[in-house]
């Protein structure tokens, strides 16, 4: 099954996994571990349409072709800097994760769906895995805030 997306759905579906892996990274900040966790979201989106070469959803928003025709940019999301390190920016990601899937039900297959979600999950691993805890990124990879924040969205995308 292949789907047409109108510009706001585009948006929609490009945001969620964007939102989930900047929330990781500033539900546990570090001195360095911003610029590792920011170049691993981005290897992320670069890379999704070679990782999900039969995806609609995927395809319709991180193929080349769709960033190059400017239907779609890929623009961090607006953050409010009341958000940053606490659940709220994990609750705003969260929504809309959930927006993002509600966008799609119906238009595509339940297995595009589903790898969907886990390239949304993925974003979120590799972020969190991207730079240690700890003052200059030196303590345990993935911190228990990163891990409560992961297990919250593992929860939300049904994975």
């Amino acid at each position: 099954m292949t789907a047409s997306f109108a510009p706001e759905e585009l948006r929609t579906i490009a945001e969620a996994p964007m939102l989930a892996g900047f929330a990781l990274s500033m539900v546990d900040v570090g001195i360095v571990s911003t610029v590792p966790e920011a170049a691993a979201l981005s290897k992320q989106i670069a890379g999704a349409a070679k990782s999900y070469p039969t995806n609609s959803i995927i395809q319709a928003v991180f193929s080349e072709e769709a960033l190059k025709s400017g239907a779609v940019k890929l623009e961090p999301p607006a953050l409010k800097a009341e958000n940053a390190q606490s659940e709220a920016l994990v609750d705003e990601a969260i929504a809309r994760v959930n927006a993002a899937l509600t966008t799609l039900s119906g238009k595509v297959s339940p297995e595009e769906i589903q790898e969907y979600k886990s390239f949304i999950y993925t974003c979120a691993e590799a972020v969190a895995n991207a730079s240690g805890s700890g003052l200059f990124g030196s303590g345990a990879k993935v911190s228990e805030k990163e891990s409560a924040a992961l297990e919250r969205l593992k929860t939300t995308l049904g994975l």
